[in-house]
């Protein structure tokens, strides 16, 4: 059982004896490790005491290995070796432009922004493959959270000193109805008549429903319940289609709508003296380790700021 204190041996051991081995004086190597003789001396000691034999004979010439030290000195240096090997492969996986990346985002970023972003991305780097999964916003901070992903895109500013948050897009939200409506074409509604009319709303954990039920309590002095809710959906998409359908009218992103109002299947209509803006924000674990082709992607994407003009 005497050879389960090899448990105990150290890189520093191996390394003092590789560098007393080639430099064939104790008071040379403890100069090259940057440490006094009598720390490399005890380094050396402690790996005799941990193989339980003699490692280095002193001669007057200098040093010599015994048997066990030889042994001990081969196997010391595949290790180092070894050690630089993982450190080149280490170095060229963080420069290597290739790799998969895992996304949560929320229904806006995932469905107005990203395949926009995505396209962009992948036409400079062709070997770096982005997987989303749509989720709302609580969803997707609890799967970067959990490592079910690496990077989110979420709707609604968070606190949590386990991740990075930084703001990447602008967003305005914004009252719409469908054409032929009979607001169609007045100058503002107030909130109060907009309270009276069917409306329809997000689903809770949505972060545009967050936004406006913020707004709503903070700025307006008013709330949800006191809306006339008609349905709540679980898309904007799906609250598109439902006021296209003509059920009800909705506070969206512009990003949702905007190729709805070029098209004249909706109109939005200027809410008196409100204007409801925030950020979409990427996130990411403190403690999550960004090799080189997610660091691409995240300058990509604040690069993109601009691009998505509200």
């Amino acid at each position: 059982m005497a050879y389960d204190r090899f448990k105990n041996i150290t890189m520093q051991q191996m390394e003092a004896l590789i560098r007393l081995v080639d430099e064939r004086s104790f008071s040379r190597a403890a100069k090259k490790m940057y440490l006094t003789q009598p720390s490399l001396t005890k380094h050396i000691k402690n790996l005799e005491d941990s193989i339980d034999a003699q490692v280095v004979i002193r001669k007057n010439t200098g040093i010599s290995l015994t048997r066990e030290g030889k042994v001990m000195y081969d196997y010391a240096r595949r290790i180092f070796k070894l050690v630089d090997e993982a450190k080149d492969r280490v170095g060229r996986v963080r420069e290597d432009e290739s790799g998969s990346i895992f996304i949560s985002a929320s229904t806006i970023p995932s469905t107005y922004i990203l395949p926009y972003v995505l396209r962009a991305f992948n036409d400079r780097y062709r070997d770096i493959h982005c997987y989303v999964q749509m989720s709302d916003s609580e969803a997707t901070v609890n799967m970067v959270l959990d490592g079910q992903a690496e990077i989110g895109f979420i709707g609604k500013l968070i606190t949590n000193k386990k991740l990075n948050i930084d703001p990447v897009w602008q967003d305005k939200l914004i009252l719409v109805v469908p054409d032929g409506h009979v607001w169609h074409k007045k100058d503002r509604i107030t909130i109060e008549e907009l309270s009276r009319e069917p409306f329809i709303v997000r689903e809770r954990g949505s972060a545009t429903r967050a936004t406006l039920e913020e707004y709503l309590r903070e700025t307006a002095g008013s709330n949800l319940t006191d809306f006339n809710i008609i349905s709540e959906l679980g898309s904007s998409e799906a609250v598109k289609e439902a006021i296209i359908a003509g059920l009800g009218v909705s506070i969206l992103s512009v990003h949702a709508v905007k190729r709805d109002l070029k098209q004249g299947l909706l109109i939005e209509i200027p809410l008196d003296d409100h204007t409801i803006e925030r950020n979409f924000y990427v996130i990411y674990k403190k403690r999550f380790a960004l090799l080189y082709h997610h660091k691409l992607f995240l300058d990509f994407v604040n690069n993109s700021k601009d691009d998505f003009p509200v």
